[in-house]
């Protein structure tokens, strides 16, 4: 993957195939409450990572489409950030992009956590789609850890969420992938008949760059507590393909001094740490030698900031 195409090279781009008939193409849009395991659930459907995961609520906070291409249909899966109160403008970007993503979409999968009753996020969830002409389908994940003598009371409180609403529900396990299967027929089942909008082989739609700076941020997640990975931004600034090695130069944005040193760690063992678990992503992405850069530098604010925000990636879509 490249962030871009020189002209010369377009002539060489093979056309998309032809879609035999009957097969089916359409945008899916998952949305839910932080930490529902949409993330989880969209690369169990792939087969492969392109999202990053972490026990910590708020991992995405880009729109990420993921590419599911079958012989019936080619799906493109939108992964959007958790739907929540916004604390910062950060926050407010995030949802919104997220709410935009449902009256762009040709599918909604409302992915809820399915081992606990419905809350007060899910019906705010439930309320924004309640009225949406899109059709619906209600994922309960992780219904393998719903306690035995539960499954009954938490499954009625997710019918009564859905009402007289004519949405679909399936339950499965996006970590273990039960009932991973039929999710995906009935999102098949959902689509219109269409063409491919993407090649077969391709996963994702976003350049390499942009993985490996979320592979770099999944390691600070992963390795860090308390309020330094919600402050946390990443670019990759240099990125060269040597024949024997691949050189990723990245930085590493916190907003304030004790966050870098947490970062740093003692003579630096949390940045090597951080660095070591990246690198051995990246070179599953890319299927060869990384050498990785890392370095921290301290952007106060940047999560308040328009401008800031702006530069780091983080802008309101349409």
């Amino acid at each position: 993957m490249s962030e871009s195409t020189p002209l010369a090279d377009l002539a060489s781009i093979e056309l998309l195939p032809v879609a035999p008939p009957d097969f089916r193409s359409g945008f899916v849009g998952i949305v839910g409450r932080p930490n529902v395991g949409k993330s989880t659930l969209m690369n169990q459907l792939i087969g492969q990572k392109v999202a990053i995961t972490s026990p910590v609520a708020q991992t995405t906070r880009n729109r990420l489409q993921g590419i599911l291409t079958t012989d019936r249909a080619q799906i493109i899966l939108v992964d959007t950030p958790g739907i929540h109160k916004p604390h910062h403008r950060l926050g407010e970007v995030l949802v919104h992009n997220a709410q935009a993503a449902i009256d762009a979409v040709d599918v909604v999968l409302f992915v809820v956590d399915g081992s606990e009753k419905a809350g007060g996020g899910d019906r705010f969830i439930a309320d924004l789609l309640a009225n949406s002409p899109t059709p619906i389908i209600l994922g309960l994940n992780k219904i393998d850890n719903a306690p035995e003598d539960r499954r009954q009371t938490i499954e009625e409180s997710y019918r009564e969420l859905v009402g007289e609403q004519a949405w679909s529900i399936c339950g499965f396990s996006a970590l273990v992938g039960t009932g991973v299967a039929e999710l995906q027929d009935m999102l098949i089942d959902q689509l219109e008949v269409g063409p491919f909008y993407y090649p077969p082989d391709l996963v994702t739609d976003r350049p390499e760059r942009f993985i490996m700076g979320e592979l770099i941020r999944e390691q600070i997640l992963l390795s860090t507590k308390e309020e330094v990975p919600h402050s946390v931004a990443v670019t990759i600034d240099r990125v060269q393909e040597d024949a024997k090695i691949t050189r990723v130069l990245a930085t590493i944005y916190v907003e304030r001094d004790s966050q870098k040193g947490i970062l740093i760690g003692k003579a630096g063992a949390m940045l090597k740490s951080i660095g070591s678990g990246a690198r051995a992503e990246m070179q599953k992405l890319i299927a060869g030698k990384v050498y990785l850069e890392l370095f921290v530098k301290v952007q106060p604010k940047w999560r308040q900031s328009r401008l800031r925000l702006a530069e780091l990636g983080y802008r309101m879509e349409d």
